[in-house]
């Protein structure tokens, strides 16, 4: 038995190579958009979900003490919170804006206190309303 000796190399020409380069391409392509959408419906939906804690805390605050809380360091300090939440939007847990109740509607007429919180970001969401109006 004789060994036969291949005459030409193994391996992929330039064409397959050029081809293969060309399908991975358009798969990244089309794949980007769809991730970078999915990370922002995941960041919505952690945003909506820290909207209705903090204004959950914020009515048991105003429920338990009679008053509405100061600032959102209070619901901290009080024991209603471990942290104040991160806003997913704008990644900083400072930048919630707070809305204070008037004086006349509040628990407490003489110490108004926060009445609602809204994201801090000027973004606006997949539906297209702005964060901020959330």
């Amino acid at each position: 038995m004789a060994h036969r000796i291949r005459s030409g190399r193994a391996g992929f020409t330039l064409v397959e190579i050029l081809i293969v380069m060309a399908i991975i391409g358009i798969i990244i392509s089309v794949a980007i958009p769809i991730y970078t959408k999915s990370l922002q419906r995941t960041k919505e939906s952690v945003l909506k979900s820290n909207l209705f804690t903090l204004r959950n805390v914020i009515d048991e605050y105003t429920y338990d003490k009679q008053k509405a809380p100061q600032a959102l360091q209070d619901l901290v300090s009080e024991g209603y919170l471990r942290a104040i939440p991160v806003d997913p939007i704008t990644g900083s847990n400072t930048s919630w804006k707070v809305e204070m109740e008037d004086a006349g509607r509040s628990a407490n007429q003489t110490e108004p206190g926060i009445f609602d919180v809204k994201s801090g970001s000027d973004k606006t969401s997949l539906e297209g309303t702005p964060y901020s109006e959330w």
